[in-house]
């Protein structure tokens, strides 16, 4: 009997793994066993970052959502990938940049439970972030200290959010240093290696809330969120027109998804500058497409607004992984796989790279002038 030929469409790996032992690194593990749906979305969200968006000449720009800092995650996966060079700029709610200077002020927070009774919580001076506890007064302890250090005088001017992280940071590593506590703040990390931090919703966090409350005690300090719309295309389209790439590292979704992926149409759509859109795209998240969210909305769906490049779709992965178990893994698999990059310091590039921009900016202007004039 003729032996059936095997269609050409069987034609990818075997699904034979060896068995599972006690002895496997984390990034053995994802090679060999996480083969089929989440699992293997997750191994190519690994592999997509270790081995394409951390070659040399690419700038990888990571948003930050959800409550990944009060978790721990910024002691145990954040800080480790800017500190070996794996992150060159941040765009990241304001709360979780809040709830991180609570480690580096040598505050407390507690693993709890989500079952809690919140009525007896709030008797007790405890509050709840799901199944994490602290007490009150971490709040109002970390409320003073962004007081205290935005009054100082050289905040007094207005300034792009990333000025503002970075000014902040030099604080907050400072006190690590006084508490011997080094390690322990995203934001004092941040500033070591000179890594901007943005918050596309500035007023939406107990930071925003506290420089509210200094600017009705008349002091000068003003965010300003079109400094960060600028500085932040700027960075795109630096790392692009110096041949290099972009590549986004997105975790969860909400507005710094959206501040991190808009640079492209600012640089393409506003400014009328020629470019194709970022180079990788990964995001983590639980969000689902067809509610028409933007943290669900795909790579795919990202081309037609030009954010995404349309030739590098193939190097898009949407992994729909909780961050808390997503961002552990492919950390340790990057960490495994690669080689420490030498840090970028993109936030003492900000003028030299606006300058850049800029400049591309304002030849499009007079050629559209000049061809204005030749019309009339």
């Amino acid at each position: 009997m003729a032996q059936k030929r095997r269609s050409r469409l069987l034609g990818g790996a075997l699904i034979d793994p060896r068995p599972v032992n006690g002895k496997m690194t984390a990034a053995d593990l994802v090679d060999a066993s996480f083969l089929a749906y989440n699992g293997r979305r997750l191994r190519e969200a690994c592999r997509l970052f270790a081995e394409k968006m951390l070659e040399p000449d690419v700038v990888v720009g990571m948003s930050i959502t959800g409550a990944l800092t009060p978790a721990g995650l910024g002691m145990s996966c954040l800080i480790p990938l800017i500190e070996n060079g794996f992150v060159d700029w941040v765009v990241s709610t304001g709360a979780n940049l809040y709830h991180d200077t609570h480690f580096g002020l040598g505050l407390k927070m507690y693993q709890g439970t989500a079952e809690a009774d919140d009525v007896a919580l709030r008797n007790e001076g405890v509050v709840r972030i799901y199944d994490i506890f602290f007490d009150y007064h971490v709040l109002l302890d970390t409320d003073a200290f962004f007081r205290q250090v935005a009054a100082n005088e050289e905040f007094q001017h207005p300034m792009s959010t990333a000025e503002f992280h970075y000014r902040a940071g030099r604080y907050v590593a400072e006190r690590e240093r006084i508490l011997k506590l080094k390690g322990k703040s995203l934001l004092a990390c941040a500033y070591r290696h000179a890594v901007p931090v943005y918050t596309s919703s500035p007023g939406d966090s107990s930071i925003g809330m506290n420089l509210a409350l200094l600017e009705l005690e008349g002091k000068a300090l003003r965010l300003d969120p079109l400094a960060d719309v600028n500085e932040t295309a700027s960075i795109v389209y630096w790392s692009k027109k110096t041949g290099g790439k972009s590549a986004v590292f997105i975790l969860g979704g909400g507005s710094p998804k959206n501040f991190m992926l808009q640079t492209e149409p600012q640089i393409q759509e506003v400014m009328g500058v020629s470019e194709k859109g970022h180079d990788y795209f990964l995001q983590v998240t639980d969000a689902r497409p067809d509610t028409g969210g933007l943290s669900g909305a795909t790579p795919s769906e990202a081309v037609s607004w030009g954010k995404i490049d349309p030739e590098r779709l193939p190097d898009s992965v949407v992994c729909y992984v909780d961050s808390t178990v997503a961002l552990p893994i492919i950390a340790a698999y990057a960490l495994a796989r690669r080689r420490r990059r030498k840090p970028r310091r993109l936030y003492e590039k900000r003028e030299e790279m606006l300058a850049i921009v800029t400049d591309a900016y304002n030849r499009v202007k007079r050629k559209r002038q000049k061809a204005a004039a030749a019309r009339s």
